[in-house]
């Protein structure tokens, strides 16, 4: 049985964000699949590293309940918008409390490598933006994706990361979202 990992980054509940998780997660039950939500919006943390790396601060319980299903979980599903070319804050600061060394990576002594320490799992990221995915690669360069893809979590191991756009969300119609969340569902079918 697979083990999926829904990580929802948009802050507000009533989001279109959260209708794609709720998607998601419905198919992929049905597949058979165990799959366990760490919905950031709800998670009572502090978002800012405030010593950067210097000094380690204290993980508040969310936190370490949100790390013990991410290295639970086979497969990371990773659902957020894309705001000013990256993430919501909250779901940065997220990032930036949890994907820690010692958690997810290891810096080498006296060398510029690292180890990763979140080899074995894979990844989707579900993004909704207000331009079309090709706009925003094209024009952008995605920046939030190669964050999120590059910067952490194949940083840290997780291969292959996987992306879907949904969008323009901005006067979406509601069949259009329909059929957005039809192919998300089918994602989910497929445990993907």
């Amino acid at each position: 049985m697979k083990k999926i990992a829904i990580i929802n980054g948009h802050p507000n509940k009533d989001s279109f964000n959260f209708g794609i998780a709720g998607a998601y997660k419905k198919e992929a039950e049905q597949s058979g699949a165990e799959v366990r939500e760490v919905v950031i919006a709800e998670l009572k943390f502090d978002p800012i590293l405030h010593f950067g790396y210097q000094k380690r601060m204290e993980l508040e319980p969310d936190l370490l309940n949100a790390w013990e299903i991410i290295k639970w979980a086979d497969h990371l599903v990773w659902i957020h918008p894309v705001w000013w070319g990256g993430m919501p804050a909250l779901m940065k600061g997220f990032i930036d409390r949890l994907f820690l060394p010692g958690f997810a990576y290891q810096y080498r002594e006296n060398s510029v490598w690292w180890d990763k320490l979140l080899i074995g799992k894979t990844a989707r990221i579900i993004t909704t933006l207000d331009q079309p995915g090709w706009y925003y690669l094209l024009f952008y360069g995605r920046p939030s994706i190669n964050q999120l893809k590059k910067s952490t979590l194949e940083f840290c191991g997780v291969r292959p990361v996987k992306v879907t756009y949904v969008g323009v969300i901005r006067n979406s119609t509601e069949l259009q979202r329909k059929k957005w969340l039809y192919k998300v569902r089918e994602l989910g079918r497929k445990q993907k």
